[in-house]
């Protein structure tokens, strides 16, 4: 393609965007967002429909796990809110979307340059979109939370504030920030420590260094200590059914061995979509085995496994998590994907909205035993995975971890959509602050109704779940 031929990119002035921003306020006006209804759906045949694809024995775990607290549900019901908001009129404004952007979602890992970052860190449902779609799964998660605390109604609507007001600031500041500057902009632990530490007082600076420090050992070293055992002088995956089981006792030799040498040929060729110097680096370890493990809550039954790799010697273990991606839940409402791969999908949304992604970060679309075509991603397991217990937090710190998650998904929303425009839409007032907290309440209320439905749904035999483990 030659420089005339390429597609031509409409640039606009920032007067163009500003006024963008303010057109949406015609079709989608602030106070609006706070009008939110449940309008007749079933959320547990959404829940059920969601399963039908997936590992049908694994499915208990995963309603055992949701009906555990109403947080818990909120978790794993990703797709009953993508179906809550599919139905609304929203702001077009489009950024690159997480897709379930609740308060779990955020976390600490280990940037290339081995710096703690706190970022968003799940992609599964991540898909263009609104960006206020967003907001409101990250503000009715605080809402949620907030009750499972018992936090008191002004304890509730001040958290609310804080997140949607640091968003909201947080987007002005991008908005007037170099393309570059904004494209570099990180949340490590320096930063947090410069913008809250003087909010959450020395107690709780110090648990954050402890927290911070535990990252740190997070890693493949602890995966290898934890996960596996010396087996005739080789790394092996201990087992620990349901949650951890090797490939050899889930299905016959033959079957076992077939699967085994389908996903490590899907490893192999899953080097293609990294780039050539981490190809370089993957090819300097050894694969020797495989296990199926059942991770988080809302993505239990998809088929995820991890890979066990040894470099120099069994010192030098890698661990690459191989999950299933079906479409994101989004494109009911969105429209389909751009990428045909669903493993491509959830990693180029994680490029974009991610301020460092994993070295080993890719995808691969492999045949399974049963000859169905499946996408999946891969990324290392552990790598200085650091999480917030949002069940032990006081409504200082949960207010302060509201921020630090609008914060990220500012900038993300920021890298992948323009904040010009957004923050032109938001303005300075607190009108869009008020009706988000209005939502969240509403959607908290209708929150509870849903895992009730599930709690009884689990009583009455109509749905199986296992404890919880």
């Amino acid at each position: 393609m030659t420089p005339s031929e390429a597609p031509s990119v409409k640039y606009l002035t920032p007067d163009d965007r500003v006024a963008i921003g303010r057109e949406a306020r015609k079709r989608c006006g602030r106070s609006t967002h706070g009008g939110w209804e449940a309008a007749g759906r079933d959320p547990l045949a959404i829940l059920e429909a969601q399963g039908r694809g997936r590992e049908q024995s694994l499915l208990p775990i995963r309603y055992g796990r949701m009906a555990a607290t109403p947080f818990a549900f909120y978790r794993g019901a990703a797709a009953v809110m993508a179906a809550d908001l599919g139905g609304e009129t929203h702001t077009g404004l489009e950024v690159q979307l997480c897709g379930d952007a609740h308060l779990v979602n955020f976390g600490g890992f280990a940037s290339p340059e081995r710096d703690l970052l706190f970022d968003v860190n799940d992609f599964d449902e991540t898909h263009p979109g609104p960006f206020e779609w967003d907001l409101k799964r990250l503000l009715a998660s605080i809402e949620v939370a907030a009750r499972s605390r018992e936090m008191n109604d002004g304890e509730r609507s001040t958290i609310l504030g804080q997140a949607s007001r640091q968003y909201r600031q947080a987007m002005a500041e991008f908005a007037g920030m170099h393309n570059l500057d904004i494209w570099y902009a990180k949340l490590d632990s320096a930063g947090i420590v410069a913008r809250w530490g003087t909010e959450v007082g020395a107690a709780a600076l110090k648990s954050f260094s402890r927290v911070a420090a535990k990252a740190e050992t997070k890693d493949r070293l602890k995966a290898s200590a934890k996960l596996t055992h010396l087996v005739d002088g080789e790394l092996r995956f201990l087992s620990d059914p349901p949650l951890l089981v090797p490939v050899e006792e889930l299905f016959s030799d033959t079957e076992a061995s077939a699967i085994a040498d389908t996903v490590h040929g899907s490893i192999r060729s899953y080097r293609r979509s990294l780039q050539g110097d981490r190809r370089h680096l993957l090819e300097n370890y050894r694969y020797t085995h495989l296990a199926r493990k059942v991770v988080g809550v809302g993505s239990v039954g998809t088929r995820c496994w991890v890979a066990l790799f040894v470099g120099r010697d069994e010192q030098d273990p890698l661990f690459l998590q191989v999950k299933e991606a079906d479409s994101s839940v989004l494109e009911d409402f969105l429209g389909k994907s751009k990428f045909s791969n669903h493993g491509q999908r959830v990693v180029e949304g994680q490029r974009l909205m991610q301020a460092a992604s994993d070295v080993l970060l890719g995808w691969h679309r492999t045949e399974g035993a049963d000859g169905v075509s499946r996408d999946f991603y891969m990324r290392q397991l552990w790598d200085w995975k650091a999480s917030a217990d949002v069940d032990t937090m006081t409504p200082g710190i949960l207010g302060v971890y509201g921020e630090m998650c609008a914060w990220s998904l500012a900038r993300a929303h920021a890298r992948s959509g323009d904040a010009i425009a957004i923050s032109a839409y938001l303005g300075s007032g607190e009108n869009f602050d008020r009706a988000l907290a209005t939502f969240a309440a509403a959607y908290a209320d209708q929150n509870a109704l849903d895992h009730q439905a599930l709690v009884d749904a689990i009583a009455s035999g109509a749905i199986t779940a296992d404890p919880v483990r």
